[in-house]
């Protein structure tokens, strides 16, 4: 593998700090930012507009960048089409045909099956345990690594939390059940429902619901509440299961064309990584504000709130596990991350057990 310089975690933290001051001085004389040059960019996403959680995301980084620099750093967000296709952003991003793209890492993993740790990894991280690993975790700092092979810098800029396990036009209730089943899921969630007996299709969400609602799918997930109420996913199949175990907390990233990236002034590459951090909290801010009331909704118009059963549920489990070693044994990057990861999800699922869980069953039992 090449080694390309990459953003370290305390470049991380340094370039939010900057980033204050850059603010500071830009809202004050204007002296300061007067001396900076006016940049220019595009950012194509992989989202429709209608999904104001998801573009969102890409619009704060726009929306703050400018405002952290008067105007002289403008980036404009387009919808997922009117720039590239939805699932051709990173390409678009390497090839310099924009100079930055708001996505989903995990749609790229036939690229390199490690860019799904960029997202999430199915049994992985909530949101949570996801930020905890890539700020201070050597996440990120791993997964910038992997991404300098294809000239571009990664930042998170997202998480939609843990999400919903899709929309059913018949029950699954056993692993029979998936046989032939087809359904719209991407990234290695796609991979581990294709050893199960599933025939995967991998679709924008522009395309979700007009696929499952004329049958060319049985089943397909989204999000969540909120995202999945918004598509009308509930106007085309009933069933809507839970937990969505192959993304427990998924990252949205910005790529950035890395030599458009080197070109940025320093002022402006720490402006930069704050708006993508102030983004990647808003998103998972918004989501757990929005689904519940969302989740309310979706029932009282019908929807029919299933759990996976228990042999979905670990049989899942272990066709992921194997494929991670199978990939370590294949893949040298992903050996890399992979062992990264594993270490930290020991120390913080045993972390979260102690605390976390053990209030939310208490918790939990008091709702009962």
């Amino acid at each position: 593998m090449k080694r390309r310089a990459f953003v370290t975690r305390s470049a991380v933290s340094a370039a939010a700090v900057s980033a204050l001051a850059a603010c500071t001085e830009t809202a004050g004389t204007g002296t300061d930012a007067s001396s900076l040059p006016r940049v220019n960019w595009r950012m194509a996403t992989s989202w429709p507009l209608s999904l104001d959680t998801i573009y969102g995301g890409a619009e704060t980084v726009c929306r703050r960048v400018s405002e952290m620099t008067n105007g002289r750093f403008s980036i404009t967000p387009y919808a997922a089409g009117e720039l590239v296709p939805a699932l051709q952003v990173m390409d678009a991003v390497q090839g310099g045909t924009v100079e930055c793209g708001h996505t989903a890492s995990y749609y790229y993993i036939g690229k390199n099956p490690t860019l799904g740790f960029a997202t999430t990894m199915p049994f992985g991280f909530t949101a949570q345990q996801q930020n905890a690993w890539l700020y201070q975790g050597g996440g990120l700092e791993a997964m910038q690594k992997v991404y300098s092979d294809f000239n571009i810098i990664n930042f998170p800029a997202g998480n939609t939390g843990t999400q919903m396990g899709g929309w059913f036009k018949r029950q699954v209730n056993s692993l029979a059940d998936l046989n032939g089943l087809k359904m719209r899921i991407p990234g290695l969630g796609g991979t581990i429902m294709a050893e199960m007996g599933v025939n995967v299709q991998v679709l924008p969400g522009a395309e979700v619901y007009l696929a499952l609602e004329r049958g060319a799918i049985d089943a397909a997930e989204w999000v969540g509440p909120y995202d999945d109420l918004k598509l009308g996913l509930h106007n085309a199949a009933q069933y809507y299961y839970y937990p969505g175990w192959w993304e427990p907390g998924a990252t949205l990233d910005v790529l950035v064309n890395r030599s458009m990236w080197e070109r940025l002034p320093p002022e402006y590459q720490a402006v930069f990584v704050t708006a993508t951090v102030e983004a990647n909290m808003m998103m998972l801010a918004q989501y757990d504000a929005l689904n519940g009331q969302a989740l309310q909704q979706l029932v009282d118009e019908g929807a029919v709130l299933s759990e996976f059963s228990q042999e979905i549920m670990e049989r899942g489990e272990t066709i992921s596990f194997g494929i991670y070693e199978e990939n370590a044994r294949e893949n040298d990057s992903f050996r890399e991350v992979y062992e990264s990861w594993l270490a930290f999800r020991e120390v913080v699922y045993g972390w979260h057990q102690l605390n976390q869980l053990s209030f939310v069953r208490h918790s939990s039992r008091d709702r009962s």
